[in-house]
């Protein structure tokens, strides 16, 4: 499924479309966040602050100025640096 595609079925409310953005990008995300914070549990928990974050609000990601994986990547990458530094 294009990522066009998927964000269309997240904006219809798909979990299975929530599922298939999981299992292709969280890895990478994972291991985008516990580079930055060195902390599983963190990044475990960044990792799904930005799925919850694509979840509930599906239209803020925009296909035509990126990829998902690079859109998740970003937020993942704020949030831990933002608790690396504020510690």
């Amino acid at each position: 499924m294009s990522e066009i595609e998927l964000r269309a079925r997240l904006i219809a409310g798909d979990l299975d479309a929530l599922a298939a953005a999981y299992d292709g990008h969280a890895p990478h995300v994972y291991g985008v966040a516990v580079t930055v914070t060195g902390d599983p549990a963190q990044a475990e928990e960044i990792t799904r602050n930005a799925f919850v974050a694509l979840w509930e609000r599906p239209s803020a990601y925009d296909p035509g100025l990126g990829s998902l994986r690079g859109w998740l990547v970003s937020r993942a990458r704020h949030e831990a640096a933002v608790r690396t530094k504020t510690g």
